[in-house]
């Protein structure tokens, strides 16, 4: 090991039980504003330091909840990671969409139908407004538009709501996966046959 190298880090079951319920405490957009890749990481983080204000989803709210889970302080939201507001719902204009299925890929929760070339939809109430469909749109057809009124963070989002798009990211990430893992034996499949 060089001496610039980190050990294997170990998760301790203490640790991974606060980063449990850190994760319940986090409202599961799975947005990455944070910083990391989904709210699981960014629990998994902070059970393992990292500041507790850095989910503008969850606003004020959120960080008070996040203080009470792993009993630091709270603090004000980084304005790195964004700014609280009401939560957001994607929009797609249907009449510039091409179908390319890009923002299906970046949907983590799976609120996007839609097949190629055709036109693609937001099904409203299973939309986490992450806005990871918006960048990789190149037609730019994605807008945003907020569907809570005034109200932000735990106000504009509950927990039933949190719990859904947890499980929904869930399966996203498992049929990622099948997929990743079903492609890669055609490859090797295909290998094979070349190698004859």
């Amino acid at each position: 090991m060089s001496s610039t190298a980190r050990p294997p880090t170990t998760v301790t079951p203490i640790a991974s039980g606060l980063a449990e319920a850190i994760d319940a405490a986090l409202p599961q957009t799975q947005c990455t504003r944070c910083g990391y890749p989904d709210c699981r990481a960014y629990a998994a983080a902070i059970a393992d330091g990292a500041p507790i204000n850095q989910c503008p989803p969850g606003g004020a709210q959120g960080i008070v909840r996040l203080a009470a889970v792993t009993g630091r302080p709270p603090l004000p939201l980084n304005p790195v990671n964004g700014i609280e507001g009401p939560r957001q719902l994607a929009v797609i204009d249907e009449a510039w969409c091409i179908g390319c299925t890009l923002c299906l890929k970046a949907c983590p929760v799976d609120c996007i139908v839609g097949g190629p070339k055709t036109m693609h939809t937001v099904i409203d109430v299973l939309c986490t407004g992450c806005e990871l469909c918006i960048p990789v749109c190149p037609v730019d057809c994605i807008s945003l538009r907020p569907v809570t009124g005034e109200r932000t963070g735990w106000d504009a989002w509950s927990a039933a709501q949190a719990e859904e798009a947890r499980e929904r990211y869930a399966q996203h990430q498992a049929r990622d996966a099948r997929d990743a893992e079903e492609r890669e034996q055609r490859l090797a499949a295909l290998a094979r046959e070349r190698a004859r």
